[in-house]
C-alpha cells in the first residue's frame, strides 16, 4: 500500500489496443452480443426493484458499462446495475428522492476515484470476508421480500421500506394471491432453471421473459379478463427516448445527509467489483489493476447521475458470461453497452408488454444466486467471532440498512480483531536468568544463557505495541509485588509496531520509574518502531545508550547499573 507517488491510472484498453487484430475483434463481438442480451432483462429487473423505471436500469446499464470498459483495469469487467445496490438505492429514493439519490451516487464515485488515486485498490480487499458474506445475504433476503408482491400478485401499493413491516403486510394479505400472476410468475422461474440444463449458452432470464410475454400477450388480447401486471401498467408513459442530461443541487447540508449512504455505495462498489475482478482473473489469468479499476468505477459513478442513472458496479454473472463467450479485452465491454443502446433505440417499446411476475422470478433467482447459503453453512464451523460477525452483518442489513450494517460490521470486525491480537500478544517477566534465544526455531545446545542480577527485571513483548497492549503492559507493571527493581529492562525484538498510546504510556513508565529511581533499558528494538521512537524523543528520555541493540548488551548494562547501586536508599519506598 502505497498513499504517495503517481496516480496509479492504467486503463486495459489501451494495453489491448496495441496488439488488437480481427480475430480478438470476433471474438469480443459475440462475447459483447451475447452479454448485451444476458444484460437486458437484468438491467429492467434492477432498476425497477430499486425504484426506479426501466429506462433507468437500461440506461445505467449501457453509461455505465461503456465507461466501466473503456476506463476500467481489468480486461473483461462488465459494469452496471447490480442486486447488491438494490436495498440501498432503493432506501435513499424513499428517504431522499431522486435528486438524493443523484448526489449519493456522484459522491460514491468521488469517493471511489479517490479511493484509486490514493492507492487503496489492495485495501479494499481486506474487508473481512464474514462482513461480506453477512450483508450479501443480508441483501439476497431483503431483494426477494421486495418481490413478492409482484410474485404472487397481491396487488398491494405503498408498502413500507422496512423488512418486519412489510412482511407483516404480506402475512395479512396472502388470502388476495392472483392464480393468474402466480403461474406466470412459477413458469418464468421453471425456464429461468430448466434452460442452462439444455444450454449454458442460452440466456435463462431472457428466455422467460421473450416466452412468457409472447404467451401472456396472446392471453390477454383473447382473454382480457386474464390479463397480468406489464411493465406498461406499471409505468405509464414510459420515455424510449435518450434522456437529456440533468443537473442537481450539491450543498454541505445535503453532502453532509448523504455522506453515511454513499460512503455504503462506494465501499459495496468497490468490494463487488474487485471481487468480480479477482473471480476473472481466474479464469483468464490477467492481472487486474486494482486501482486503475477503482478509479473507472468512480468516473462510471460520477457520469451516471446526470442522466438519472443509479450506481454502477461490476457484475460477476456478466463478467463470468463474458468470459465464457470469448470476451477477452475491453472491447467486449463496449460492444454489450452498444448492444444495449440499440435495444433501447429500437426495441423498447416492446419492454412495455413484459409482465411483472417475470420480473420478479428473474430477481427471485438473482436473490437465491446472492444469498451463498453454502457457504455460510461452511461457515458454521468457523470461530464464533466470524460467525457473531456475519449473524449481526445479516440482521442489520434485514432489520434496519446496509449502511448502517457495514458500518457496525466493520467496527464488530475491527473490534474482534484487536482484542484476538491483544490475547495473542504476551507479555513475559523475566528474573535471574535469561535463555536469549527463548522463542526462536535454533537448536537448544545453541541458546544462550545470561545471568540477570537481583534489581534487574526483564519485560519481553512478543507481538503489537498498541493501544491494548499497552494497557495490559502498564497494569502488570502497577500489579508487580515484592520490592522494586532498580533496572527494568523492556525487549522488544518480536514487537512490529507501537502505536502513540503505547508510546504514551512507556514515556509514563519511564518518568514514573526515574522518579523511583529506576532505570528504564529499551532491547532489541526493531528499526522502523527505533524511528518512531526517536521522533517521539524517547531516545532523549531514557539517553540513546539505554536503547540497546541486543539482549546481552542490555543484561550487561543493567547487571553493572544493578551493581553501582546501593540496595538502600536508591530507591524510594513505594
Amino acid at each position: 500500500m502505497n498513499f504517495s507517488g503517481k496516480v496509479d491510472f492504467s486503463p486495459k484498453l489501451l494495453s489491448a489496443m496495441r496488439h488488437y487484430n480481427a480475430k480478438k475483434f470476433q471474438a469480443d463481438l459475440i462475447a459483447g452480443v451475447v452479454v448485451g442480451i444476458v444484460a437486458l432483462p437484468l438491467a429492467i429487473a434492477f432498476g425497477i426493484a430499486s425504484g426506479v423505471s426501466p429506462t433507468i436500469g437500461l440506461i445505467t446499464a449501457i453509461i455505465g458499462g461503456f465507461i466501466v470498459a473503456a476506463c476500467g483495469g481489468n480486461s473483461v469487467q462488465i459494469g452496471g446495475p447490480t442486486g447488491a445496490f438494490i436495498v440501498i438505492v432503493y432506501g435513499i429514493i424513499a428517504h431522499y428522492g431522486l435528486e438524493g439519490l443523484a448526489v449519493a451516487t456522484f459522491m460514491a464515485g468521488l469517493i471511489l476515484i479517490l479511493m484509486g488515486v490514493f492507492h487503496l485498490g489492495t485495501v479494499i480487499k481486506f474487508i473481512p470476508y464474514p462482513i461480506v458474506v453477512g450483508f450479501t445475504a443480508g441483501i439476497a433476503l431483503t431483494i426477494l421480500s421486495t418481490q413478492i408482491n409482484d410474485f404472487f400478485g397481491l396487488g398491494l401499493t405503498d408498502l413500507p421500506a422496512d423488512f418486519v413491516s412489510k412482511w407483516g403486510i404480506y402475512f395479512h394479505n396472502f388470502d388476495r394471491i392472483d392464480p393468474v400472476t402466480l403461474a406466470v410468475a412459477l413458469a418464468s422461474l421453471a425456464i429461468i432453471i430448466v434452460t442452462p440444463m439444455i444450454s449454458k449458452r442460452l440466456p435463462g432470464a431472457l428466455m422467460a421473459i421473450v416466452l412468457v410475454t409472447a404467451v401472456t400477450y396472446i392471453m390477454r388480447s383473447y382473454f382480457p379478463e386474464m390479463g397480468v401486471t406489464t411493465i406498461g401498467d406499471r409505468f405509464s408513459g414510459m420515455s424510449t427516448s435518450l434522456p437529456e442530461v440533468q443537473t442537481f443541487r450539491l450543498t454541505m447540508d445535503n453532502i453532509n445527509l448523504l455522506l453515511p449512504s454513499a460512503f455504503t455505495i462506494a465501499v459495496l462498489g468497490a468490494i463487488e467489483s474487485l471481487l468480480s475482478a479477482t473471480v476473472a482473473d481466474g479464469y483468464t489469468g490477467s492481472h487486474t489493476n486494482t486501482n486503475t479499476e477503482l478509479i473507472g468505477q468512480g468516473m462510471a459513478n460520477v457520469v451516471v447521475p446526470f442522466f438519472g442513472g443509479i450506481p454502477v458496479t461490476g457484475a460477476i454473472a456478466r463478467t463470468m458470461t463474458n468470459i465464457t463467450n470469448g470476451g477477452r479485452t475491453p472491447v467486449a465491454g463496449i460492444i454489450h453497452a452498444v448492444v444495449l443502446l440499440l435495444i433501447f433505440i429500437f426495441l423498447m417499446p416492446l419492454i412495455n408488454y413484459v409482465p411483472m411476475a417475470c420480473l420478479a422470478a428473474v430477481l427471485v433467482i438473482v436473490s437465491y444466486n446472492m444469498s451463498g447459503w453454502r457457504t455460510i453453512a461452511g461457515m458454521m464451523k468457523n470461530p464464533k467471532s466470524d460467525i457473531s460477525v456475519m449473524a449481526v452483518t445479516f440482521l442489520l442489513t434485514v432489520v434496519f440498512d446496509l449502511t448502517i450494517a457495514i458500518e457496525i460490521g466493520l467496527l464488530l470486525a475491527v473490534v474482534l480483531f484487536l482484542r484476538r491480537v491483544m490475547e495473542n500478544t504476551e507479555i513475559k517477566v523475566y528474573s535471574e536468568q535469561l535463555d536469549v534465544a527463548e522463542g526462536t526455531d535454533l537448536d537448544a545446545s545453541h541458546h544462550e544463557v545470561l545471568d540477570v542480577l537481583p534489581g534487574v527485571e526483564v519485560y519481553e513483548i512478543d507481538g503489537p505495541f498498541f493501544f491494548g497492549v499497552a494497557t495490559k503492559f502498564d497494569e502488570m507493571m502497577r500489579s508487580t509485588l515484592g520490592e522494586k527493581p532498580k533496572v527494568r529492562i523492556v525487549r522488544m525484538r518480536k514487537v512490529p509496531f507501537i502505536d502513540s498510546t503505547a508510546l504514551h504510556n512507556l514515556e509514563i513508565l519511564i518518568r514514573s520509574s526515574q522518579s523511583e529511581g529506576i532505570h528504564i533499558v529499551l532491547s532489541g528494538v526493531k528499526e522502523n518502531v527505533r524511528e518512531t521512537l526517536v521522533n517521539a524523543g524517547i531516545d532523549r528520555l531514557i539517553g540513546v545508550d539505554h536503547i540497546c541493540p541486543h539482549i546481552s548488551v542490555a543484561v550487561e548494562m543493567a547487571n553493572r547499573i544493578a551493581a553501582q547501586t546501593p540496595r538502600s536508599g536508591a530507591l524510594a519506598t513505594a
